[in-house]
């Protein structure tokens, strides 16, 4: 599929800050007063910010209240209901820290679960798309969620954690994308059943069926060269986690602290731009691009 930018820094950022309230929810780090004013500030500037980032991706930005209403069938729905009561509760809890000096502590474990919850509701959008067998794995909710705590553990400074959580979660994606690579070989779309016309007999393209684009080329078919696909992974498995791990190593200073998150952050978004740029939607079989 396409990249698009405002999908991409959605799914980072969002992910990192419901991460960091997910470990401020369950105390760590213990703070009070304005230190844990400034760690609800950066957890929120990330949740909300990558929040109002996916609403420039819909058409209609202004109909985004409806998505509430269809929290019955629509992963989408159900996400926008987790993240208001993760950002409610959470704030809630802030508010003790903040200004009483109190953790009240029903908020605070409600609002982590909510955190994660609304981590996995985001990355079950992708899941449920059969139209993309590379998206359609149980591995997809896994590579979310490990990627949010790891991040999470990162900026509340938990480092023991952070080790642990940030080999997981390059182990989970490393093994997404030798999964991936065979996921639409193995999903049994091919040209004849994108064309139906498979009872015929063999099928392969005579020409293309456009001789311009179309906004499901644009939109839906983004082929990106092997080479250049496993040079972006080098770059965003290290940064994302193997600097991260080095830098941890060292003997703590923020200045390590600030440069282990900033990699962290530039690999996730380098492997978040990944999973977009090497969607193979379904599609593109009827068009002779896989």
């Amino acid at each position: 599929m396409h990249p698009a930018p405002s999908v991409i820094f959605f799914t980072t950022f969002s992910g990192l800050g419901f991460g960091l309230l997910f470990f401020l929810g369950l105390g760590f780090p213990a703070v009070t007063g304005w230190t844990a004013f400034a760690f609800f500030a950066i957890a929120y500037v990330m949740a909300v910010g990558g929040l109002m980032a996916s609403t420039f991706h819909l058409g209609r930005p202004e109909r985004a209240i409806k998505a509430f209403t269809q929290w019955r069938s629509s992963w989408l729905s159900r996400e926008a209901w987790c993240a208001v009561g993760a950002l409610v509760l959470m704030g809630l809890y802030g508010l003790g820290l903040v200004f009483f000096d109190t953790r009240w502590t029903a908020f605070g474990i409600l609002g982590a679960v909510l955190s994660m919850a609304t981590v996995f509701t985001t990355s079950m959008i992708y899941t449920q798309l059969k139209t993309i067998p590379r998206w359609n794995m149980k591995l997809t909710p896994l590579k979310f969620m490990s990627l949010s705590l790891a991040g999470g553990a990162l900026l509340a400074g938990q480092v023991d954690a952070a080790l642990v959580l940030l080999v997981i979660a390059g182990l989970v994606q490393l093994y997404a994308w030798v999964e991936g690579d065979k996921a639409l070989a193995s999903s049994g779309t091919d040209m004849a059943s994108a064309t139906g016309l498979g009872g015929i007999g063999k099928v392969r393209a005579f020409e293309p069926p456009h001789t311009g684009t179309n906004y499901l080329l644009r939109e839906f078919v983004h082929v990106i060269g092997r080479k250049h696909s496993q040079k972006l992974r080098i770059i965003a498995l290290g940064l994302m986690t193997i600097v991260p791990i080095i830098l941890l190593a060292l003997p703590f200073s923020h200045i390590v602290g600030v440069l282990a998150i900033a990699s962290h952050i530039a690999g996730v978004l380098t492997a978040r731009w990944l999973f977009f740029a090497e969607a193979e939607h379904v599609v593109g079989l009827y068009y002779g691009k896989r």
